[in-house]
């Protein structure tokens, strides 16, 4: 198994670096291949501009538009392609990071705007009457695996089905489903470390247990069933699922999980 590890945590000494430190030794131990892209040792540039399009850069800029036509080019800068070649490299990707306010660090959401690139993770396959692209299941990055490695301030109770914070599963809906499977990548469940601002010495090697154990059940583990979109579950063009396929009691984000 080949597997990219995207690390966004500022310290390298904290918990986030001992998960991704103990991922890159459990995997290669294990006989896996294993690269790294730490993003804030890269000092990885977070913010998409015309300067990542070159001479495919409009005036006004069309990210979308400009993306792809440098994409399609082979213009993109030496570091989006290098992230770029990295994701077509890997059978497993695993994202690590610590949840701050609601969602991931800003450095990250910058790797996926700049690195998710029209023309690569989107905007790909046939749009018609019966197909809208490739996309949610299919897609430049179909065949491979992606997990998220979270860490959580708060109480596991925070994040329940009445948590003040809402569900982790809706707030990590947004990643897991419009990032991740959106251009093909199968999600598994995440791992996630509640609590972590309160961990001492003493608790580390049970969470260090339980991310091996995960680890090296990776190729084993059955992902979340979300609905392809050409699967026949959505209506085209509305992409609406249709009626009678809910899940009884289910709403929201749950709906295009099946089962």
């Amino acid at each position: 198994m080949k597997t990219l590890i995207v690390h966004a945590h500022p310290e390298p000494a904290s918990l986030n670096g001992s998960l991704k430190d103990l991922a890159v030794s459990t995997l290669e131990s294990a006989g896996h291949e294993v690269r790294v892209s730490d993003l804030y040792a890269m000092d990885w540039k977070a913010t998409a501009d015309a300067a990542d399009y070159g001479p495919h850069a409009s005036r006004p800029l069309r990210v979308v538009t400009d993306s792809g036509r440098a994409f399609d080019a082979g213009d993109l800068t030496p570091d989006v392609r290098a992230e770029q070649e990295k994701l077509l490299w890997a059978d497993t990707v695993v994202l690590q990071f610590p949840l701050w306010w609601y969602t991931m660090p800003a450095i990250l959401k910058g790797w996926v705007d700049r690195v998710f690139t029209y023309r690569f993770a989107y905007g790909v396959g046939e749009h018609s009457d019966t197909r809208y692209g490739e996309r949610f299941g299919e897609g430049t990055l179909a065949g491979r695996r992606a997990m998220l490695s979270v860490t959580i301030g708060g109480l596991e109770p925070h994040y329940s089905d009445r948590g003040v914070n809402g569900p982790i599963d809706d707030l990590l809906f947004p990643i897991h489903h419009g990032i991740l499977y959106y251009p093909g990548l199968e999600v598994l469940p995440p791992f996630v470390v509640y609590g972590a601002d309160r961990m001492t010495a003493e608790d580390y090697p049970d969470v260090a247990k339980a991310w091996e154990q995960r680890l090296l059940t990776l190729e084993s583990t059955e992902p979340i069933a979300f609905r392809r979109q050409n699967s026949g579950d959505y209506e085209i063009p509305s992409l609406r699922l249709k009626e009678g396929l809910e899940p009884a009691g289910r709403t929201g984000f749950g709906l295009h999980v099946r089962g």
